[in-house]
């Protein structure tokens, strides 16, 4: 078996690769490491998927039969779970969703007290207990058993602690601004449109219907096309497109053109360098962000950290480098003087700040960033392993060379696919091309599939 956890959680197709088995030996190997065996509480959510209450129900039953008490806060975005775990003092945080996957998947992630990820060495001794319960290794952990068996508390008031704290987090008077938000049917549908209208906003809801199986389902973060035309229709202000478990959004301008996680940062950023609030004039993002963002906060004096793709990666620089903002591509961004994770209507609410300080529309303030021209290709391989290919590496050299300082390429290996997925940008589009070809041409010879 591979590594349990990938860079967000356990995931993978509910009842088949995520069974409620492994789930309860999750919930019990987490509880007893994370208590480290003493008296303990965790906070659990999850997104609207069909398969969260079996996961959930086996969660439970894991936590509780180490003696761990539960504070059950039903359906909520990710990031509330984070802010629970932290605000109410909870040993440990769980939250089941698969973000913006199909319905079918679903996912386990846990954050520890104050609402952190995972750091890589606990996650691992996590897994080594599961592995272990999974390949019939005796079970030594801690079963107590009359009043010592964990309790399960509702917590009926998780979603309107949430909404109170997003609506605190910046003075904001929305008065006159009309917006649509569209929930992706997940958990963002009973907490965004709240928020938005709390603040003054008029608020046009799309996708807040959940049924358990229509989760991102053709709407969302992942397909905005709805949202933009609902957005030239009610001649709104903008669109908020989240994911389903609210820790992304994808905005949509007032001409129904989209702003992604890299024109969000690029505007937030630069109005946090205006109010001297950007931390170190530096923010982060991932080696898949354009490099127009960087571009952008450079000519104001400001600078960009890369790290690999993955929003723990993003984290863990933030705390590094004592850093205030951070996101990908995806909208995923996290405003860490808030929150400890992604944030997809805090986001929001970041954006609609600015918008209301600069009087600006939305694609005025987006016009801070041009987008260099950007292609991502994922090649077929029969060996995703090129490190010691010395014809590939010559043409990734060349290719670099040929786009300078004005671009880039990055190839990397799919970790969960026979694939090699090649990026590349450059200021000049044909160089773009060029390039790419020059290195899909490398990798096909070399290691492709057989025709």
């Amino acid at each position: 078996m591979g590594r349990l956890f990938g860079t967000d959680g356990v995931r993978g197709a509910a009842n088949k690769d995520l069974t409620p088995q492994l789930a309860f030996f999750l919930g019990r190997a987490a509880a007893f490491y994370l208590t480290k065996g003493k008296q303990g509480t965790a906070v659990i959510g999850r997104d609207t998927r069909i398969s969260g209450p079996m996961l959930e129900a086996a969660l439970v039953a894991g936590v509780t039969s180490t003696g761990c008490d539960i504070l059950h806060a039903g359906v909520i975005p990710t990031p509330g779970i984070a802010h629970l775990t932290s605000a109410l003092g909870a040993t440990f945080g769980i939250m089941i969703s698969a973000s913006h996957n199909p319905f079918a998947d679903n996912g386990i992630k846990f954050f520890s007290q104050g609402g952190l990820k995972l750091p890589d060495e606990t996650e691992d001794a996590i897994e080594q207990l599961v592995l272990g319960f999974l390949e019939g290794e005796k079970d030594l952990l801690p079963s107590p058993t009359g009043p010592g068996i964990g309790r399960v508390h509702k917590l009926s008031d998780a979603t309107d602690r949430l909404v109170e704290f997003l609506v605190n987090t910046t003075p904001l008077d929305l008065g006159g601004m009309r917006i649509v938000v569209d929930c992706a049917n997940g958990a963002a549908s009973f907490v965004a449109p709240r928020v938005y209208e709390r603040l003054g906003a008029e608020v046009i809801v799309l996708n807040a219907s959940p049924d358990g199986i229509n989760i991102n389902a053709h709407c969302g973060s992942t397909s905005p096309e709805a949202l933009s035309q609902a957005v030239i229709a009610h001649k709104a202000v903008l669109g908020l497109a989240h994911d389903g478990d609210a820790d992304r959004v994808i905005a949509v301008d007032e001409r129904g053109e989209i702003v992604d996680g890299d024109g969000i940062m690029a505007i937030c950023g630069l109005d946090l360098l205006k109010r001297d609030k950007l931390a170190k004039r530096t923010l982060v993002a991932t080696m898949y962000s354009n490099m127009g963002l960087a571009s952008a906060l450079r000519a104001q004096g400001a600078d960009v950290l890369l790290v690999e793709n993955g929003d723990r990666y993003v984290w863990e620089a933030m705390i590094q480098h004592q850093l205030n903002l951070g996101g990908e591509k995806s909208g995923h961004i996290i405003f860490s003087d808030y929150n400890t994770t992604g944030d997809g209507i805090l986001t929001g609410i970041q954006l609609l700040g600015v918008i209301n300080r600069e009087k600006k529309s939305l694609s005025e303030l987006a016009g801070v960033m041009e987008s260099f021209p950007q292609r991502l290709i994922n090649v077929p391989v029969r060996d995703k392993h090129f490190a010691e290919n010395v014809v590939v590496n010559e043409a990734i050299a060349k290719a670099k060379t040929i786009l300078g300082d004005q671009g880039r390429i990055f190839v990397r290996a799919s970790g969960t696919e026979p694939l090699i997925r090649i990026m590349a940008e450059a200021k000049d589009e044909d160089c773009l091309k060029e390039a790419i070809l020059l290195v899909e041409g490398a990798v096909v010879a070399q290691l492709g599939c057989a025709s």
